[in-house]
């Protein structure tokens, strides 16, 4: 669904994404990971049209997609997530899914004047989605809650549920676990996993919960200094010798090394 061709993003001298090539498959939950500052969060940048690429192309079905904005990949079905959630902390949680879907009759006067049984009726339609929504993630209870008011894993799965309203196809989530307990963290995984394999959502996520991405993934893609250093399953992952350096360095590598033969 996704290729990466030879991505640079450059800020003065410092190259944060330093050609990298990827791609992830429809029907994917691809893991990304890698040390802090291997360039992952910019990578997902410029695929979501976050920021201009220096040089490269991001290709989508085979559109060359490399610089759309946010809101046209919206359009196509690409989303993402960030790591600190971005939630309208004032509006209750039902209404931050009801917001989502663009192109509401209630976003023009005209409408608003004349026009206001057909916004009555997208509301309540809209209401009916984000019920749903919020019963499919199991907080439901929490619809008339304000949104900034729900705990850090809350506020995820919130995200999550944004990306319900519309027609995902492919969804980037950046740290869906950060700050998250393992109970909140394992309905996240649950909620993830049934929309890969329910509706058919294509995932790619970022994470340093080595069980999480273990236990949802395949294929990982590891980063380091803005390269794609390797890619395979988790558990070969895990065991390669130039990701263990990588996160590790090579002196505390050797010292693992030999507690582990001692």
């Amino acid at each position: 669904m996704i290729v990466v061709e030879n991505l640079h993003k450059h800020f003065g001298g410092f190259h944060a994404v330093d050609g990298a090539s990827l791609e992830i498959r429809e029907g994917s939950i691809t893991g990304l990971i890698g040390p802090n500052g291997a360039g992952k969060t910019t990578l997902f940048n410029v695929i979501a049209g976050v920021l201009k690429p220096t040089s490269g192309h991001v290709y989508m079905d085979g559109e060359d997609i490399t610089g759309l904005p946010p809101h046209e990949l919206f359009h196509k079905g690409l989303l993402r997530t960030f790591q600190i959630a971005h939630e309208f902390s004032s509006m209750t949680v039902r209404e931050n899914l009801m917001v989502v879907p663009g192109n509401q009759s209630g976003e023009t006067l005209w409408n608003a004047w004349f026009a206001r049984g057909r916004i009555r009726e997208e509301e309540r339609e809209l209401r009916r989605r984000a019920d749903e929504v919020l019963e499919f993630l199991t907080i439901d209870h929490l619809a008339d809650e304000k949104a900034g008011n729900l705990s850090g894993g809350q506020k995820k799965l919130l995200e999550l549920g944004r990306t319900m309203m519309v027609e995902a196809r492919i969804v980037f989530l950046d740290e869906v676990g950060a700050g998250v307990n393992r109970t909140l963290l394992n309905t996240i995984g649950d909620a993830i996993v049934r929309l890969n394999k329910e509706r058919g959502y294509t995932f790619c996520m970022i994470e340093h919960d080595m069980d999480f991405i273990g236990r949802l993934c395949d294929p990982v893609i590891v980063m380091a200094e803005g390269k794609v250093l390797a890619e395979g399953p988790a558990e070969h992952i895990m065991e390669n010798e130039a990701v263990i350096e990588a996160y590790l360095g090579r002196g505390m590598k050797n010292k693992v090394k030999a507690e582990a033969g001692a």
